[in-house]
């Protein structure tokens, strides 16, 4: 009868501690105060119970195919930029400010050829590169400039104010080209202009070349800007291939 009254004891006051210690002081039903009961762990107890680490494996990617960039203002050659830009103000161009040359860089032309009481031609040509390193958690330097291919083309063809906007698939520019053509008013002038956005492995090539015509010459047609932009895309594109030999 003692031994009942004992046990009913233990169990009245397994149950008014919270359920967590429960398991520790109150698993057991026996009496003898046994090592069940004790709510002492062993040494490996702790570690014992814990869920195995495991280590995520690093993720492989595509090595970049290109490591550098070419000269910038030297990818498109002086031959073709003086047949573009006549009356070129700097045949050397003019490089634009960038905090890693590395990666990224741009150079300009332009120049306003006068041709009297026929009336002047302005030209502006400009291209800039944009080249992307391989990174396990972002993708590989090719998969990173294919997506952003993508938003620099989206850019262009959202250019506020262009009209006759029009945008082809170019072939023979690198892995992946479009040329995007549209008419832009600027400073009482209708200037026409081209756009050639193009990737080569890890890197990406936004080209534009526009030109206008002041005090009564005509404007440049779609065709002449289009075909200029096109001709200076593929040599900027052969440049970064020919830098990475």
């Amino acid at each position: 009868m003692q031994r009942s009254a004992q046990r009913l004891s233990r169990i009245l006051a397994c149950a008014a501690v919270p359920v967590m210690l429960v398991a520790a002081g109150c698993s057991s039903g026996s009496d003898s105060g046994g090592k069940g009961g004790s709510g002492t762990p062993d040494k490996a107890g702790s570690s014992s119970s814990a869920a195995p680490q495991s280590t995520q494996p690093t993720k492989k990617v595509e090595p970049a195919k290109f490591g550098k960039l070419p000269e910038i203002c030297k990818s498109v050659s002086a031959k073709t930029v003086e047949s573009l830009v006549p009356k070129v103000k700097n045949k050397n161009g003019t490089e634009a400010a960038s905090s890693d040359s590395a990666s990224r860089g741009g150079c300009s032309w332009n120049g306003l050829e006068d041709k009297g009481t026929k009336g002047s031609q302005y030209r502006w040509l400009d291209v800039s590169f944009y080249r992307y390193e391989s990174d396990a958690t972002l993708g590989s330097g090719q998969e990173r400039a294919a997506e952003n291919y993508a938003k620099e083309l989206a850019k262009v063809q959202a250019t506020e104010g262009a009209k006759k906007l029009r945008t082809t698939q170019t072939a023979g520019v690198g892995e992946q080209a479009d040329t995007v053509t549209y008419t832009l008013r600027k400073t009482d002038e209708d200037f026409t202009y081209a756009s050639v956005v193009a990737r080569t492995g890890n890197v990406v090539l936004l080209l534009s070349y526009n030109g206008a015509g002041y005090a009564g010459a005509d404007t440049p047609s779609d065709k002449t800007i289009a075909d200029g932009a096109l001709k200076a895309a593929k040599e900027a594109v052969a440049a970064v291939e020919a830098a990475n030999k």
